[in-house]
């Protein structure tokens, strides 16, 4: 005999979990319900938590219709993202810590996809457009960002997870990458490297032409030769980029060190170098960023610098709750600066 599903003790025979429902059980006012559902900082922590734990018992989900109807808000947030990105080791990191940062919060994040033969201004319009949500986080901004200057014109909450020319304008979240880049000449030039070839993400990217901006200035800086892949990028297949870096050593031998801007593509540099008899370690030296722990374990000598993408995920969710809830405050704007600490220069104990 199948057993009957038992109804939650709090809810009456038929009853519908609602804003009264969670009044009648708790004692508190719909109103108070309603705020500490809603975050409201008038509403105590505890009162709070008492309000939330009675929710999630009684399986309640707000009226979305309702809640539009009554403050104006759908109370979601879109992160629009384009399909080409590195899903791996990358968006799959952002869009778990974003949805982390949003935890507690009347807030659901939602993912709209692009994809490389569409518009990217398009997904935008049609969440301005049609309301479909309270803000917009992007990424893969580039310097002059179209999408960026839209919502600023149009006054629509946004936060971007990456810097433009207008950054001291808007709420942002970044990874330094121009220090990055840096960072990496200057480990290659303490081995004794000469000729680093550089694997960068598209030069229209804000991110892509740091990398480049900062690995020319180290390089002139240090004396070191800089040769940059021109027909492949980070957001290449990694048979495209292997077998662009097999080409490049074959034309030039003098090449002994590689920086790549991505996980993807370091793996692929080194399966090209290592095809044309290259040893890493001793005929080349790699240098490159990741998010999760992965590079160390697939060649141990490869240089890398972490990406903390979590924490980055957690202040764009910040960032944009409060360009929806304090469009008046100063926009969140933080830039993640990398360290290298080198182990090959490491302080040895005494």
């Amino acid at each position: 005999m199948t057993d009957t599903p038992q109804l939650d003790d709090d809810l009456l025979p038929g009853e519908r979990p609602t804003l009264k429902t969670i009044s009648r059980i708790t004692g508190l006012a719909v109103a108070t319900v309603s705020r500490a559902l809603n975050d409201a900082p008038d509403i105590s922590a505890d009162t709070k938590k008492r309000v939330r734990e009675c929710a999630d018992r009684i399986d309640y989900l707000p009226n979305r219709a309702g809640v539009r109807l009554r403050t104006g808000k759908t109370n979601v947030i879109s992160l629009i993202v384009s399909t080409e990105h590195d899903i791996m080791n990358h968006t799959a990191r952002l869009l778990s810590s974003i949805a982390g940062g949003l935890r507690n919060t009347p807030y659901h994040l939602v993912v709209t996809p692009f994809f490389p033969d569409e518009d990217p201004m398009r997904p935008v319009r049609y969440v301005v457009e049609t309301g479909s949500a309270d803000a917009i986080i992007l990424n893969q901004t580039e310097p002059d960002d179209p999408r960026v200057a839209y919502l600023m014109k149009k006054g629509f909450p946004f936060v971007t997870h990456g810097q433009t020319n207008w950054s001291a304008s808007h709420p942002y979240c970044d990874f330094d990458n121009r220090t990055f880049a840096e960072l990496g000449i200057e480990a290659l030039a303490r081995r004794g490297r000469k000729c680093v070839l550089v694997v960068a993400p598209p030069p229209y990217h804000f991110y892509g032409k740091e990398i480049l901006d900062g690995t020319k200035t180290a390089s002139e800086r240090l004396g070191l030769t800089r040769l940059v892949l021109q027909d492949v990028t980070t957001d290449s297949s990694i048979k495209d980029v292997g077998t662009s870096v097999r080409a490049a050593l074959n034309a030039h031998p003098e090449i002994d060190a590689i920086l790549c801007g991505s996980t993807n593509a370091t793996v692929a540099a080194i399966g090209g170098a290592e095809a044309v008899g290259r040893v890493l370690g001793v005929d080349f030296d790699v240098f490159s960023k990741e998010a999760t722990t992965f590079l160390n374990i697939f060649r141990s000598q490869v240089l890398v610098v972490s990406e903390d993408v979590g924490a980055t995920g957690a202040s764009l969710a910040r960032a944009a709750l409060q360009a929806i809830d304090h469009p008046s405050r100063a926009p969140i704007q933080e830039l993640a600066v990398p360290t290298f600490n080198d182990p090959l220069f490491a302080a040895k104990p005494a």
